[in-house]
């Protein structure tokens, strides 16, 4: 791959967590009823507001639902209000972030549990880059999140539409340190297919070495053949 080509790919990817954000003061300033509720995480006012025929499925400018907002708040009471009430956990706002994906790039592990147990998918395919909540973690070093969603069901060896895997983003994409190490581990311990390449033919051990990650290429290595 050239060289533009592949820095190009790394800029979009390490985008990530800059493409997804919270409502800004203007935007919470603006809303009402329902979702000014979920903003402030005041579930009787979810309550009040449900009650009286607030639409669960209402969206801000950028397509946030309620439990989007409420996700961003890391309101854990006004998650399980709106649960309760029927809001759908699934809904994705307009970049297609769901509250799974969310959380995780968050590194809200409370959130991500109580979605899951909730009835959240931590299989489901999101963001613009066709990925997963645990790519999104695993690319952000956030190791117990990546265990949170192991253990949830979330898809190992899912590749992405830049052609990465999880296990290929902790390394391309982390610093090499303890917590993309830890990630890494969780994803090789659970059984991740660390042979599946990128579109450029390398694995994630060929990139560990290339980066002189030599804790990472242990793990490649020594800790996989376990």
């Amino acid at each position: 791959m050239k060289h533009w080509v592949w820095a190009f790919a790394i800029w979009l990817a390490a985008s990530l967590a800059l493409a997804q954000v919270p409502p800004s003061p203007r935007e919470l300033a603006s809303y009402s009823g329902l979702l000014a509720a979920a903003a402030k995480g005041d579930v009787g006012a979810i309550a009040a507001a449900i009650a009286a025929g607030a639409d669960l499925d209402a969206r801000d400018g950028h397509g946030r639902s309620a439990v989007h907002i409420a996700a961003h708040g890391s309101h854990y009471e006004a998650i399980k209000a709106l649960a309760r009430a029927g809001a759908d956990l699934r809904a994705k706002d307009s970049r297609r972030y769901d509250i799974v994906t969310i959380a995780a790039v968050k590194n809200d592990l409370a959130m991500v549990e109580l979605a899951l147990a909730l009835g959240a998918d931590a299989r489901a395919v999101t963001s613009p880059y066709d990925g997963t909540a645990l790519i999104a973690a695993a690319h952000l070093g956030h190791a117990e999140v990546v265990a949170a969603l192991i253990a949830g069901g979330a898809p190992l060896d899912h590749v992405n539409n830049l052609g990465w895997t999880a296990a290929m983003e902790a390394v391309v994409l982390g610093d090499g340190g303890s917590r993309h190490q830890a990630t890494l581990r969780a994803l090789v311990g659970a059984g991740a297919d660390i042979s599946i390449p990128d579109r450029a033919g390398l694995t994630p051990l060929d990139h560990a070495r290339r980066t002189g990650y030599a804790r990472m290429v242990e793990i490649l290595t020594v800790d996989s053949r376990r």
